[in-house]
């Protein structure tokens, strides 16, 4: 069964390379070239995943990032730019991507992101809740309750959590943590691990008493605060 997957890019030419090597590939391509047309595809039934360039000609890909994570919290998006800028990256990140890839990029790189962004989102095998204190978290749903209060999370935030929670009070390793958030290593200066885990901080704010959720060891990684 393909995959279908919502390409947003302006560059016209770039699109039909991509879509033919995804094609190929298994995917079932549908483009856009601007932010208005991609909001009426949208508007229907929603692809499995979005590669959504920062540049588009009727506004920025980073705003209509900011509309995809409100109406859709876990559809995997990958962000593309020409520019590859750290500002660019760091600001998708923050807006909620899954990943990102600067252009021109390779297509076997692409699609192996892809391949790995769409394993993520497969449901659990196993949809058990995990509660810690006064928190609960579904994976399946992707949904976090503190107390009275329901935070959604993206793709990525829910498997770094889930990672988190099935060891608290233990780190765990970034580059595993990357494996289980993004479905890769690491790369030097890489710090889109680091960014999925700021967002889940200020998404689930702190203990009741004050202290932080999640705590970094320098060397060893990440941990839940039981």
């Amino acid at each position: 069964m393909s995959n279908n997957l919502l390409l947003i890019d302006d560059d016209v030419e770039l699109c039909e390379l991509l879509s033919h090597w995804l094609t190929q590939e298994g995917f079932s391509i549908t483009a856009c070239h601007d932010g208005q047309s991609a909001r009426q595809a949208l508007g229907g039934p929603a692809p499995d995943a979005v590669v959504l360039d920062v540049m588009l000609p009727d506004g920025s890909g980073l705003e209509l990032l900011k509309q995809l994570r409100s109406d859709h919290p876990e559809l995997p998006v990958l962000m593309l730019s020409a520019r590859g800028e750290p500002l660019d990256r760091i600001l998708g990140l923050e807006l909620g991507a899954d990943d990102y890839l600067a252009k021109p990029c390779d297509p076997r790189e692409l699609t192996a992101r892809l391949r790995a962004v769409l394993r993520r989102s497969a449901p659990p095998a196993v949809s058990s809740q995990l509660e810690l204190a006064d928190l609960c978290f579904s994976p399946a749903r992707g949904v976090v309750s503190i107390g009275e209060h329901e935070v959604l999370l993206t793709l990525s935030e829910s498997r770094v959590l889930e990672a988190l929670l099935r060891q608290p009070g233990e780190p765990v390793d970034k580059q595993a943590l990357a494996q289980l958030a993004l479905g890769r290593k690491l790369t030097l200066y890489d710090r889109s691990l680091d960014m999925h885990v700021s967002n889940l901080r200020k998404k689930l704010g702190p203990h009741p008493d004050g202290r932080p959720r999640i705590l970094a060891l320098r060397s060893r990684g990440y941990y839940y605060s039981a």
